[in-house]
C-alpha cells in the first residue's frame, strides 16, 4: 500500500495543494495515482509528491540539502562524477518485436529482457521507504501527435527539471492525465556490471515496448531528457512525423526556421533572437501540418554566458530556473559563467516562457529556412553555404561536427565526428529511415531553403585558427532567414561543392571564402582534402541514391 503521509499536488497553471492523510479519503485522481504506482510495482514508498509547485519543490531541493540559491533566484545544483550524459552506459532492451527496426551500433546497445527485470526489480526495492516526487505532463505540443510523461525522481531538484522541461498540464489535464512514457530516475542507485548486463554503474535503459525508461548511477539530469527524446524519435516515425535534433523560431513574417546541431554547436544561442519568437531550443516534430515542439523548456549551456551576446538566455536565469555545476562565489553568490572547474558543461534549465517574445503555442508551418550548424575544428569549411536537396541529405546524413569540451564525460578539446542526423545518439532507427523522410519534406516543400552554417573555426584549425565571431554568425544567419542570400552570387567550393556566397550584407567577404582567411592556402588545401575524405569515409556505411553521394566533397 503506498504510504500517504503526505501525497500532494499543485500545478504550475492552477495552483493547488491536496494533502491526503491516511484517514482521509483520496479523491479520484489521487486514487488514480496509487492504483497506477502499485500496478508498476512501486509499492511502500515514503511521501508521494505530484506535480509540486516551482516554489515548493525548490524549498524541498533546499531543505533536502540538494542544492543553493544564487544571486538571481537560481537553483545550484552539482551532478557529481557525471556532468555530461554517459553515452556508452545507454541500453535498449533487445526483444524479438523491435529487434529488426533497432540500428544497433555503439548508442543503440542492446540489453536483454531478464537483465532489465533484474534492475527493474533493483529500482523498485531502492525505492521502497523513500520519499518520491512525480511529474506527470506532456511532450509534444501538437494534440495530435502528443504523449503524456510521467518522470518519478528520488530528488527533487530533478523534479525541478522535469517541470521546467516538459510540457506542464492544466489542473483538469493533470486530473485525467494519460501515461504514455514513464521515467524512474534513481541517480543514487548504481547498477553492477557483474550482474546487471551494465558497463559500469551507471545506466539509461529504454523499454521500448513498455514505454519505461530506468536511470541509475548519474545525477546528470540531460539524461532524463534525452531518454525521453529517445522515446519519441521511434515513435514519432509510426505517425510518419520525422523527428528533429534542432531548435526552432518564427520572425515577424510568419517564417520559420529550424537550427539543427550537435550539443554546443549553437541551437539554444542562435535561435534565441530578439527579433524572433522561439518556438524551442532542441527538439520538434516535423509533420504534414507543419513544425512542433516537443518540449516545454530550454536546456542551454552557460559556459562562458555573457550577458551582451546571450541576453535572452542571460535573463531566463532566475528563480524557478536550475543551474548544474555552475561555480558560485561563496559569500555573494553570484554565479561565475566562466569557471569551468567542475565542467565545461554548465547547464541551465527554465520554461520556454522565460524567454520573452517565445512562441507558447509550440507549433506553427513548414519551414522556410533550415540551418544545418557544425563546429568545423579542421577549420575549412566557409561559415555559411547554401545546399542543394541532395547536399542537404548528404550532409544531414553526414551530420559532420566536432564534439565540443564537456559535452559527453571524457571530452575535454574538441573531437571530429560525425553524427547522423546531427544527433545520431538518440535515433534509435537507420539514420536512412529519418533521412528519407527529410528529403520528401524537402521534395514536398521546394521553397525551404537549406544552409550548412559553420560556427567552428576559421584561418586555421583548432588550436591555430579563432573560433568565428558570434556577431558574424548572427549577421549571416539573420540575412538567411530574411531572404537576403537570395539576392547575392554564389560560387560552389572546389572541393566541398557547396555554394558559397560572394558577399553577405553586413559581413567581411573575406572571411567567406575561408581559404582566404588562412596564411598558406596549400596548408589549407591539404587540411580540406584530409576533412574531405573523412567525409567520403564515413560516407560508404550509406546505401543511398547516386545524386546524395554525388552531392558530396570531391577528392582527387
Amino acid at each position: 500500500m503506498v504510504n500517504l503521509k503526505n501525497l500532494q499536488s499543485d500545478s504550475h497553471e492552477h495552483s493547488y495543494t491536496a494533502k491526503v492523510l491516511p484517514t482521509q479519503t483520496a479523491d479520484e485522481w489521487n486514487r488514480n495515482l496509487i492504483h497506477d504506482l502499485e500496478a508498476f510495482g512501486l509499492k511502500n514508498p515514503g511521501r508521494v509528491y505530484r506535480n509540486l509547485s516551482v516554489p515548493t519543490v525548490v524549498e524541498h531541493a533546499l531543505a533536502r540539502g540538494e542544492g543553493q540559491l544564487a544571486d538571481n533566484g537560481a537553483l545550484v545544483v552539482r551532478t557529481g562524477k557525471y556532468t555530461g550524459r554517459s553515452p556508452k552506459d545507454r541500453f535498449i532492451v533487445d526483444e524479438p518485436i523491435i529487434r529488426d527496426e533497432i540500428d544497433w551500433n555503439q548508442y543503440n546497445v542492446p540489453i536483454s529482457s531478464t537483465h532489465f527485470e533484474r534492475l527493474y526489480s533493483k529500482v523498485l526495492a531502492y525505492i521502497q521507504g523513500r520519499d518520491l516526487y512525480i511529474f506527470d505532463g506532456y511532450i509534444g505540443a501538437d494534440p495530435r501527435y502528443r504523449y503524456g510523461v510521467r518522470i518519478i525522481n528520488e530528488l527533487a531538484w530533478q523534479n525541478l527539471f522535469a517541470h521546467q522541461l516538459f510540457l506542464r498540464p492544466t489542473a483538469d489535464e493533470l486530473v485525467n492525465h494519460q501515461v504514455d512514457f514513464t521515467v524512474i530516475a534513481v541517480p543514487g542507485l548504481e547498477g553492477d556490471p557483474v550482474t546487471d548486463g551494465v558497463h559500469s554503474e551507471a545506466f539509461i535503459v529504454l523499454h521500448l515496448t513498455k514505454k519505461i525508461v530506468l536511470i541509475g548511477g548519474s545525477h546528470y539530469a540531460g539524461e532524463i531528457k534525452k531518454s525521453i527524446f529517445s522515446m519519441m524519435n521511434y515513435f514519432m516515425t509510426k505517425q510518419s512525423v520525422l523527428p528533429m535534433h534542432c531548435a526552432a523560431n518564427l520572425d515577424r513574417h510568419g517564417h520559420t526556421a529550424l537550427f539543427f546541431g550537435l550539443s554546443g554547436t549553437g541551437k539554444t544561442t542562435l535561435s534565441a533572437d530578439p527579433e524572433c519568437r522561439l518556438i524551442g531550443d532542441d527538439e520538434h516534430g516535423w509533420s504534414s501540418e507543419g513544425i512542433f515542439n516537443f518540449e516545454g523548456g530550454c536546456y542551454a549551456k552557460t559556459i562562458r554566458l555573457d550577458p551582451e551576446r546571450e541576453p535572452q538566455i542571460w535573463s531566463a536565469l532566475r528563480f524557478g530556473s536550475l543551474l548544474e555545476n555552475v561555480i558560485l562565489d561563496p559569500e555573494t553568490r553570484i554565479p561565475d559563467y566562466d569557471d569551468s572547474s567542475l565542467t565545461e558543461n554548465t547547464r541551465a534549465a527554465y520554461p520556454l516562457r522565460y524567454i520573452p517574445n517565445c512562441s507558447l503555442f509550440g507549433m506553427d508551418s513548414h519551414p522556410k529556412t533550415i540551418m544545418f550548424l557544425t563546429a568545423d575544428a579542421f577549420g575549412v569549411l566557409p561559415p555559411i553555404a547554401k545546399l542543394t536537396r541532395e547536399q542537404a541529405m548528404y550532409h544531414f546524413l553526414s551530420g559532420y561536427t566536432s564534439k565540443l569540451a564537456g559535452t559527453e564525460r571524457g571530452i575535454t578539446v574538441p573531437q571530429v565526428t560525425f553524427s547522423a542526423c546531427f544527433g545520431q545518439a538518440f535515433f534509435p532507427l537507420s539514420p536512412l529511415v529519418y533521412d528519407e523522410m527529410l528529403g520528401e519534406r524537402l521534395r514536398q516543400h521546394p521553397d525551404t531553403r537549406v544552409y550548412l552554417v559553420n560556427t567552428g573555426w576559421s584561418g586555421g584549425p583548432y588550436g591555430v585558427g579563432k573560433r568565428i565571431s558570434l556577431k558574424h554568425t548572427r549577421t549571416m544567419v539573420s540575412a538567411a532567414l530574411k531572404g537576403k542570400l537570395e539576392e547575392v552570387n554564389y560560387q560552389p567550393h572546389p572541393i566541398f561543392q557547396v555554394l558559397v556566397p560572394e558577399t553577405v550584407p553586413g559581413v567581411p567577404a573575406k572571411i567567406l571564402n575561408p581559404q582566404n582567411t588562412w596564411g598558406d592556402p596549400i596548408a589549407y588545401e591539404q587540411q580540406a582534402i584530409e576533412l574531405a575524405r573523412r567525409f567520403v569515409e564515413n560516407f560508404q556505411q550509406f546505401a543511398v541514391e547516386r545524386e546524395i553521394i554525388e552531392a558530396g566533397p570531391i577528392v582527387k
